[in-house]
């Protein structure tokens, strides 16, 4: 049976069971604080099990893509080694929301798999929760009684908490599961063993298949369980194991889920799989990781060096490591599978096809990037190696090479077994847990739990799109306290005119009036599982009473005419560019804007003057505001809106329409695109391959723009002494400087050359390093080419030169590149250090280097330090 088949079977299963199968939603999650990536089936029905938002559906199935990289699911550096982890998987799920529980749930699960699936009843066995005395849970007695009318009773296992007491995190929705597990062994390895002795025991063809949690339970932060308002299921099944199962694989990786993939990489490669444990594995890593890299950048995470993007990029390197290391890769090829892979899982994730370019040309940027990283961490680990006395090689040097190069550790470790070495581990990891306690103790939060004031407001009403004032009720409060941030509290009102952070709109700033005069701030405005959370800094003596609330009107009014701007302006790309230009991202703030963009060249100064041109026009003719609310979102569709790619969108949706200009979009807006006033872009940059960022100010700050630009340019006029051309009179200016900068280049020359031959007497050996440092009466262009002409004339040279121009410090290093691999030295190290002592810093490449700060007097000190080195 193909996985299409498998996928597709599933779904018309609880189709006829009364579900309604739902697409799957975004794998990136752009507006929920608690989470980076859907980890699991059920994130996108968190506000459900919270009882914060009433569904729609009380049946609902889907499959549902997820990505396991950190925190408390995370199973990356399994990836590959064995068959059946992943990082980007498949989930497939069905869902009651205070529907149907235990019985149905396990009736249905024990239908599909033997009846419709056809799974040898004998291949099963299921786990049900042994009780935890701790939490005064006691045996699942009910899931057990279900479960023996399918299943002999010598098939039932007791599973403790860590196995069989599923919970979304340190708090919130939790409750018993059942797993169900598959034991795909021999029929000769099952006499010899019984299967239920390997159940939770990490055997490779003894897994878990499906998990089917009865959520009855909210974990609070003293760590008591109290009862949920309703009981739910939540039941989640790996698609890639049941697909093994079911094409009789005895590996993930050997069903069509992976084949396709891993043919490809063979052929690029000109590796096979199946011969070679460490290819094999290498292959395993691609294929996987490729899936999960693609996704997320299908769903709107580009690569980055923080939080959801820095994931992603550790994802795509360690791919990019493992075909570098075992499949003797040295040029990109991990994006030549992305067109494999549409091709694969188009059908069900269509976003694959329709951002394929876009993922190829990401994926190939980002190869080209870590492979120019890999071989100068090979040239800085071979000079280590060269350094060390003896086999070990110093914990700490590895983890520099790990931290300020991006050099992958575990392939540090292979290099060197290779070379009959070792690594110093224990250093390492000493120094990898000091970055890591540094990080946990900046991020640490912790969060009470919710004090309910009133129980009957399930759903708080935002009313911020017509007022930006109310009286309103405390439904609910907490505490919460972090190092970054101290104390503060989070309040839910029973309705707000407050606007939620998301959709790339800052959240509203305002402040609540209490009774004696004073007036509380709200600092910040952001949505967490459906609830409105409003971040003050103190609590209201008696937060029963009723207040009343204001949001900065001025503030507000800003952010909105630079969201109406941004509308404007991706009219205008695609006006100005070609239609293929797709939004990939947004930022509005007060101050400015933000935009991200598909394009595949800079934009030219015409180009950039056409775009504002459009924006302005439209500004200038005063097009009034057409806001569609809570209409379906197809009707939203055939009036032109468009649908912004790796956005989750609900039944009904938000249109908002300037004229031709029409996207769902559910934040702040003004009423007439004449209150922009005018727009002015400030900067157009590339930030990725095939994507453009363009920033731009409105309103307020553009007035503010032209007044600083206008009062430069009669400052310019009048130290010109009020020219009649003043262009003329600077670029006559400029003219002049170039000729005085050559004139004094030629003698800064004449003098460097005049200085070679003292500065190479002045050379003195020490410990076989012919070493100079000095300091230079000449500016840093001379000294860098003075540097490399005596290194052409003086083998194994060690140069460090100071200087100092305009109240500032220099620092100029410069080592040979035999030194550099055998002596293991690096200039930019070097200047990095002795920066400090002339207050600056600075860096370079190990054999060139250069830094400046502001203390020259800390030159001679630096200069008399940098013997130490070749000591």
């Amino acid at each position: 049976m193909k996985s299409q088949q498998i996928r597709q079977q599933f779904l018309d299963f609880f189709a006829s069971k009364k579900h309604q199968i739902v697409p799957s939603s975004p794998m990136v999650l752009k507006n929920d604080p608690t989470l980076m990536f859907t980890n699991a089936g059920m994130v996108p029905f968190k506000e459900y099990f919270l009882g914060q938002k009433t569904a729609a559906e009380k049946r609902v199935a889907d499959t549902q893509k997820c990505l396991r990289v950190s925190g408390k699911h995370n199973d990356l550096e399994e990836v590959g080694k064995d068959t059946y982890h992943h990082t980007m998987f498949e989930m497939l799920g069905n869902w009651s929301f205070g529907d149907y529980f235990k019985k149905e749930a396990i009736s249905w699960a024990w239908e599909l798999l033997t009846e419709v699936y056809k799974i040898d009843k004998d291949c099963l066995y299921v786990t049900v929760f042994e009780g935890a005395e701790e939490d005064g849970l006691g045996y699942d007695q009910e899931a057990y009684d279900y479960w023996k009318q399918f299943i002999s009773e010598d098939r039932i296992i007791n599973g403790n908490k860590k196995d069989n007491f599923w919970e979304m995190g340190a708090q919130g929705p939790c409750g018993p599961c059942s797993e169900i597990h598959v034991d795909i062994r021999s029929t000769e390895e099952k006499a010899k063993i019984s299967g239920k002795s390997l159940v939770n025991n990490d055997h490779p063809q003894v897994v878990e298949i499906w998990n089917l949690v009865f959520m009855e339970f909210n974990r609070k932060a003293d760590g008591s369980l109290e009862k949920l308002p309703a009981q739910h299921v939540d039941t989640g099944m790996g698609f890639e194991r049941l697909c093994m199962v079911l094409q009789n694989k005895q590996s993930n990786y050997d069903t069509d889920v992976f084949t396709p993939l891993i043919r490809e990489v063979e052929a690029i490669t000109n590796s096979d799989y199946g011969k070679n444990e460490e290819t094999d594995i290498a292959i395993r890593v691609i294929a996987d990781h490729v899936r999960a890299v693609a996704f997320a950048i299908a769903d709107g995470q580009l690569p980055s060096n923080t939080g959801a993007g820095y994931v992603i990029r550790r994802i795509l390197r360690r791919a990019i490591r493992y075909g570098f290391t075992f499949l003797n890769t040295k040029e990109p090829f991990i994006y030549k599978l992305v067109n494999t892979l549409s091709k694969q899982m188009a059908e069900y994730f269509p976003e694959l096809k329709a951002q394929k370019q876009l993922i190829t040309n990401v994926i190939k940027e980002e190869e080209n990037s870590f492979l120019r990283t890999l071989d100068q961490g090979l040239l800085l680990l071979d000079g280590i190696i060269k350094n060390t006395n003896g086999t070990e090689v110093s914990g700490k040097k590895a983890f520099e090479l790990f931290d300020t190069y991006g050099f992958p550790i575990d392939l540090t470790a292979l290099i060197l077994s290779e070379k009959g070495m070792t690594l110093n581990e224990v250093d390492f990891n000493t120094e990898l847990e000091k970055q890591k306690n540094r990080s946990r103790a900046a991020s640490v939060v912790e969060t009470d739990d919710w004090v309910v004031l009133y129980e009957d407001d399930d759903e708080e009403e935002f009313i911020g799109y017509d007022t930006l004032k109310a009286k309103v009720k405390i439904t609910r409060y907490r505490k919460v306290s972090s190092k970054k941030e101290g104390d503060f509290y989070q309040l839910v009102f029973n309705m707000t005119p407050f606007y939620p952070e998301g959709g790339g709109q800052v959240g509203d700033k305002g402040y609540i009036e209490v009774p004696n005069g004073n007036v509380i701030y709200i600092v910040n405005t952001k949505k967490e599982n459906n609830l409105i959370i409003h971040y003050a800094e103190n609590l209201p003596k008696d937060p029963t009473q009723t207040f009343n609330v204001s949001v900065d009107e001025k503030q507000r009014f800003r952010t909105a005419c630079n969201h109406s701007a941004t509308h404007l302006l991706h009219q205008a790309l695609r006006e100005v560019l070609g239609t293929h230009v797709e939004q990939k991202g947004s930022a509005v703030h007060s101050k400015n804007l933000r935009f991200d963009f598909s394009h595949f060249a800079k934009l030219t100064v015409d180009e950039l003057r056409e775009v504002e041109d459009f924006v302005n026009a439209r500004i200038d003719s005063k097009i009034p505001l057409k806001e569609f609310r809570n209409i379906p979102m197809q009707t939203a569709l055939d009036k032109g809106a468009m649908a912004l790619f790796g956005e989750k969108y609900g039944d009904t949706v938000r249109a908002i329409q300037f004229g031709q200009s029409v996207e769902l979009c559910g934040g702040t807006h003004i009423q007439n695109t004449g209150d922009i006033w005018h727009f002015k872009i400030t900067s157009e940059s590339a930030i990725a391959s095939g994507i453009r960022r363009i920033e731009a100010i409105t309103g307020d700050a553009t007035k503010d723009f032209y007044f600083e630009n206008n009062r430069a340019f009669f400052e310019i006029k009048d130290i010109l002494k009020n020219p009649a051309n003043p262009l003329k009179s600077i670029l006559d200016l400029q003219e002049e400087n170039t000729t005085l900068k050559k004139q004094i280049e030629t003698l800064l020359k004449d003098k460097a050359k005049n200085l070679k031959g003292d500065l190479i007497n002045e050379v003195e050996k020490i410990n076989g390093i012919n070493f100079l440092a000095k300091k230079l009466d000449l500016d840093q262009n001379s000294i860098k080419d003075l540097a490399f002409e005596i290194g052409n004339q003086v083998e194994n040279l060690f140069l460090l030169a100071g200087t100092e121009a305009d109240g500032k410090a220099f620092l100029t290093c410069y080592i040979s590149k035999n030194l550099v691999t055998e002596k293991g030295l690096n200039a930019g190290q070097v200047v990095r250090e002795l920066g400090k002592l002339i207050q600056g810093g600075g860096g370079g490449q190990p054999f060139f280097a250069t830094a400046g700060g502001k203390n020259p007097a800390g030159i001679k000190d630096a200069l008399q330090k940098g013997k130490e080195y070749i000591l």
